[in-house]
């Protein structure tokens, strides 16, 4: 194990008078890499992800519209509010933006863009003031299924078509209460990650795990799709430890955390976070321990994430959604709820491998743009 201690320097990703390995300094073992390369490419266009009533998974083309059907939306002149979980990461602002752009497509206007903060009482207070501007349509993320249902089943008593991203409040149905549920291959993204970690070990090494610590549906499939994956495919890797956390400071609890783990751990090999900014904190810790060949996989691309990939710098490997053609099949799905269209239950969209390979063409296909010269510039070829 490499190490370097930089007291003052230490979030610094390249230290003067200092050299790291990349990240996961153990050689790839042969064996484990067509294990796992198999696997991503049997995953290839596959969702795993049921929804959470059980429902099978419909592609993003059930949400699509015909030309007549765009043309009856427009006629119709209709409003929509966007409630956020909370909207300052690069997924949240990827679905607004998806969001935005086909609203716009298909004539429907914007009445507001809400940010709870992950704070269910703040969501409920935001769903209110909405509620007022009595839109056609919501498009929402829970924050806590439980804490914020009667606030839902006051939207949906006002008429307005609810379409959700990720999260369904109890006791709400498809069909009756909402549209639809619209997320990501959450299990998918959970078992992608899985494979990109182990391979980068060799197949084995001791990990620990950093999941989210609350009733949220595809975070916890995430987490069960990353365990059960490494448990029955990859024996020689052992997760030593697993600790959840609650926010809202996400990145700061899971850089608490990571350094608990490499305290109580000093030969830790890895660590697996359940989104990108989590995995933010746990690149911090293993900065601040010198510990620059600690393997880091997590979901979501994220800019940070984004660019220690493209250093080829402790993150390994992700998951990745598509957060802008997400956004683009909830507008489609309100749309048509509009016209009295019946829509599918659950609609998911199936992860995206990404790591040091692929992570500037990723870039594209996740935000529908090329890759930022920030991130560019860090690509170590």
């Amino acid at each position: 194990m490499k190490r370097c201690v930089a007291a003052a320097t230490a979030l610094v990703l390249v230290t003067a008078g200092c050299t790291y390995p990349g990240a996961g300094a153990k050689k790839e073992a042969p064996g484990v890499s067509r294990v796992a390369e198999t696997r991503l490419l049997q995953l290839k266009g596959q969702v795993l992800s049921d929804g959470p009533h059980g429902e099978k998974p419909a592609p993003a083309s059930a949400a699509d519209l015909t030309p007549n059907e765009i043309a009856q939306v427009k006629a119709k002149h209709a409003t929509a509010a966007i409630v956020m979980h909370y909207a300052g990461n690069d997924w949240a602002i990827a679905q607004i933006a998806g969001l935005k752009h086909e609203f716009t497509n298909l004539g429907i206007r914007v009445l507001a863009v809400t940010d709870a903060n992950f704070k269910p009482d703040q969501q409920v207070s935001n769903l209110e003031t909405v509620l007022s501007q009595k839109p056609d349509i919501i498009v929402s993320i829970p924050t806590d299924p439980v804490a914020t249902a009667d606030a839902y089943k006051r939207a949906a008593a006002t008429g307005a078509r609810l379409v959700f991203m990720d999260n369904v409040p109890n006791g709400m149905a498809p069909g009756r209460d909402y549209v639809s549920m619209v997320s990501a291959d959450n299990y998918g993204n959970g078992v992608v990650s899985a494979h990109l970690l182990a391979k980068s070990l060799g197949g084995e090494g001791e990990i620990g795990v950093i999941y989210h610590e609350a009733d949220f549906f595809v975070t916890k499939q995430r987490w069960q799709g990353f365990t059960a994956t490494i448990k029955q495919d990859y024996p020689g890797i052992r997760i030593v430890e697993e600790k959840g956390i609650a926010g809202p400071d996400f990145a700061g609890d899971a850089q608490n955390v990571a350094n608990a783990y490499l305290s109580r751990h000093p030969k830790l090999d890895g660590i697996w976070a359940v989104w990108d900014v989590p995995a933010e904190g746990v690149m911090a810790a293993a900065r601040s321990y010198g510990r620059y060949d600690l393997a880091v996989a997590t979901e979501d691309l994220g800019r940070n994430v984004a660019i220690a990939l493209a250093k080829n710098q402790i993150v390994v490997g992700l998951g990745a959604q598509m957060p802008f053609d997400q956004g683009v099949t909830e507008a489609r799905l309100g749309a048509g709820a509009l016209l009295g269209k019946s829509e599918p239950p659950y609609v998911a969209l199936s992860a995206l491998p990404v790591d040091h390979t692929n992570v500037l063409e990723a870039w594209k296909q996740v935000y529908h743009s090329d890759p930022p010269e920030y991130l560019r510039d860090s690509y170590q070829r």
